[in-house]
């Protein structure tokens, strides 16, 4: 059961629009279900002779009392209005049952405490099966205005407990963190122009994604306005200074206008101040300088995110959160510069966790610089090493599934969804880019003997999960890997007790999938070194290389990325 919301200032219209056809004639039978007093309301669904003009006269007549008082100025956005609707699939509700959620549903959030004789006069109208209309007044009788404050999250703690009781879909609490969802009218002028998502939601996503990308808020503003994005900046009056941003999405207008929506209203973490804890205020006068080794963004990137699972595991509740943001702009970048099928659900992955990446508790944004600035780096990354793109996506799903444990165990009902959402897309891109890979290096694994020696080197390195690595289907795939590392210098044995330390494998239900990817992710530096001292020691002259993929996931050739 979801409730919504919102104030207006047009009593009339609304009371016109709740009776009316609607707006795709779908108000087949609007009537009154339940109101501050039903034998005095009027009902213009049920009494042909009541009209929408004496309806709202009798709810505005408190209003009218208090603009007198006031010298005939109107109490600002003094219209209350909350759809409440049930969950796909719920059962029919009668009448009378949607009247006790009614009263229920204001009286819970202050605008007709039970009891109270002096309460703001309310209706709720009904006009479809599966949601109910609740308009009020918000001038109580004694001139004063209803103590609302909280009023959305009330209804929706009033609404888990009406689920409960009648038998519905239980459905997530929130903790006024989730951004607004886009209204009716919205949606409705999305369908007319054929789009499946509205301008609210485009906005929202282009600007996360531009937001995870930058270095600066100078140049988030500069990138947005490149997309065809328009961007206007709220200067104060005193300081001369930015703060605040709206922005209008290209071609939404109302009235020849563009729409505006602020950035707060797009998301809780996307207002200017929240922006501002992550990006600097004032252009940056470098770019990130090419590295010699092309995969290094790839490597740092893939250890910074085993670092915050770290911390989610044993860092506190404010750094872990702060990492949790970091990660939502990594899986924004790390789609960008994707190629191949997998994309679309690294895509989908990052817009689900936006959900996930905020929470009541505040973030420790200092905390999770390493994570964002190696996020930033893969943006200006010109190179896709194949492996080391699924080795980090494998990295991503891991922490994913973390992140939702770390909310769940704390109550973050929504934000755990969103993570458990955001696993499954990660999943389904890792398998989509990392099935012919796997299947290249079963192909081309040792022969017997090899495999027998990496056999020992695996009972001896890890005693306790040899047995399960085993029989893991990937274990074929793991020798070829092993066998690679060998010739680069690495000494497999060590090798394997080097990458099974950096997190356990108890939980792991690939365990020779996981080594696998995790000895793909060593960086260059790790294979010079060992291939230096190899050299030292008289028993190669192989010049050093990283362990490369057995197939790249890149299917054209390579193009350079280019900034969003």
């Amino acid at each position: 059961m979801v409730p919504d919301v919102s104030t207006g200032s047009s009593t009339l219209g609304l009371i016109n629009y709740l009776f009316g056809k609607g707006r795709r004639d779908e108000h087949t039978d609007p009537h009154i279900v339940a109101a501050w007093d039903m034998a005095g309301a009027p009902d213009p669904g049920r009494d042909p002779t009541a009209t929408y003009t004496q309806l709202a006269r009798r709810l505005d007549h408190h209003v009218d009392l208090r603009t007198r008082e006031l010298g005939g100025k109107q109490p600002p956005q003094h219209v209350w209005h909350c759809p409440v609707r049930t969950a796909p699939g719920d059962r029919y509700l009668t009448d009378a049952e949607w009247a006790e959620v009614a009263r229920r549903v204001v009286a819970a959030t202050g605008i007709a405490p039970e009891g109270d004789d002096k309460a703001c006069r309310w209706i709720a109208v009904r006009h479809a099966d599966d949601h109910i209309h609740l308009m009020a007044t918000t001038v109580r009788a004694d001139g004063r205005r209803p103590r609302t404050n909280r009023d959305g999250w009330r209804a929706q703690l009033e609404c888990r407990k009406i689920e409960a009781e009648f038998g519905l879909r239980r459905l997530k609490s929130g903790d006024l963190t989730a951004p607004r969802t886009p209204t009716g009218a919205e949606r409705a002028k999305a369908e007319r122009q054929g789009r499946e998502e509205t301008a609210r939601e485009w906005l929202r996503e282009q600007a996360y994604a531009v937001a995870a990308a930058v270095r600066s808020i100078d140049e988030y503003f500069t990138v947005l306005r490149s997309l065809g994005i328009q961007v206007r900046p709220r200067i104060g009056p005193e300081t001369g200074e930015v703060t605040g941003y709206s922005l209008a999405a290209p071609g939404d207008t109302a009235n020849g206008e563009p729409v505006w929506y602020g950035g707060s209203k797009l998301a809780p973490d996307l207002s200017y101040n929240r922006l501002r804890e992550r990006l600097p205020t004032q252009v940056l006068a470098e770019r990130p300088q090419p590295v010699v080794d092309p995969a290094e963004p790839w490597h740092r990137t893939e250890t910074a995110i085993r670092r915050a699972h770290a911390v989610l595991d044993s860092g506190g509740d404010a750094v872990a959160q702060g990492h949790l943001d970091a990660f939502g702009d990594t899986l924004h970048n790390l789609a960008l510069v994707s190629h191949g099928s997998h994309r679309a659900e690294l895509q989908a992955a990052a817009q689900v966790f936006n959900r996930a990446r905020r929470s009541a508790i505040r973030a420790d944004h200092q905390a999770a610089t390493a994570l964002r600035e190696a996020a930033k780096e893969l943006v200006y990354a010109r190179h896709d090493p194949g492996g080391l793109t699924i080795a980090l996506i494998f990295a991503a799903l891991q922490l994913a599934r973390a992140a939702a444990k770390w909310h769940e165990q704390r109550g973050h009902e929504q934000q755990a969804t969103a993570a458990e959402q955001a696993f499954r897309h990660l999943q389904a891109g890792y398998q989509d880019a990392a099935a012919p890979v796997l299947a290249d290096l079963t192909r081309r694994a040792p022969r017997a003997t090899t495999i027998s020696r990496f056999e020992q080197d695996l009972r001896a390195a890890l005693p306790d999960q040899a047995d399960r690595i085993l029989v893991d289907p990937a274990w074929p795939a793991l020798t070829t890997t092993l066998a690679r590392a060998e010739t680069a210098g690495h000494n497999p044995r060590r090798l394997l007790a080097e990458v099974a330390a950096q997190r356990e494998l108890d939980t792991a239900e690939r365990p020779a999938e996981v080594l696998n990817w995790r000895i793909s992710a060593q960086p260059n530096r790790r294979m010079q070194g060992a291939r230096r001292r190899s050299t030292v020691s008289g028993t190669s002259s192989i010049s050093a290389t990283s362990i490369p993929p057995a197939t790249s996931v890149r299917t054209k050739p390579e193009e350079p990325n280019r900034h969003r």
